[in-house]
């Protein structure tokens, strides 16, 4: 599936609620499926800076894609990483670095989240893109 076509799932899933409280049990649920972050991956250098929260971000580089993976301690910005990691994880790092994430804001998420997690979504997002230079650069 591509980056578009994940965004347009997310899109029209989001759609079925119109209540914010609805939106964000779903954000918290897939944060709940998204799968736990080892031990091992959890370190200052996976830490994200800009987050109110604690966020982890992990990449790895395998057959020319970009595989991530993630975890936070707050379930709604835990709920943010699983939406990112579900859009842009299994793409090649020229897909990842072209994108426009134009879904964030089709389904008002941004508009819904205070400053700091607002904040702490640009900052996922850029070291999600980060991982995809390098990677990229490193071909």
């Amino acid at each position: 599936m591509t980056i578009n076509e994940m965004q347009e799932e997310i899109v029209t899933e989001f759609s079925v609620f119109d209540d914010w409280m609805d939106k964000y049990s779903l954000l918290i649920e897939m944060g709940n499926e998204l799968p736990p972050l080892e031990a091992q991956n959890k370190t200052a250098n996976n830490l994200i800076e800009g987050c109110q929260s604690r966020v982890w971000l992990h990449a790895r580089y395998e057959n020319g894609k970009v595989f991530y993976q993630g975890d936070s301690d707050a379930v709604i910005v835990k709920g943010i990483v699983s939406l990112l990691i579900k859009i842009l994880s299994g793409h090649t790092p020229d897909e990842i670095l072209s994108t426009n994430l134009y879904c964030i804001d089709a389904i008002g998420l941004k508009e819904h989240l205070s400053p700091t997690r607002s904040n702490g979504l640009v900052a996922m997002l850029k070291q999600m893109k980060l991982y995809a230079l390098a990677f990229q650069a490193g071909k």
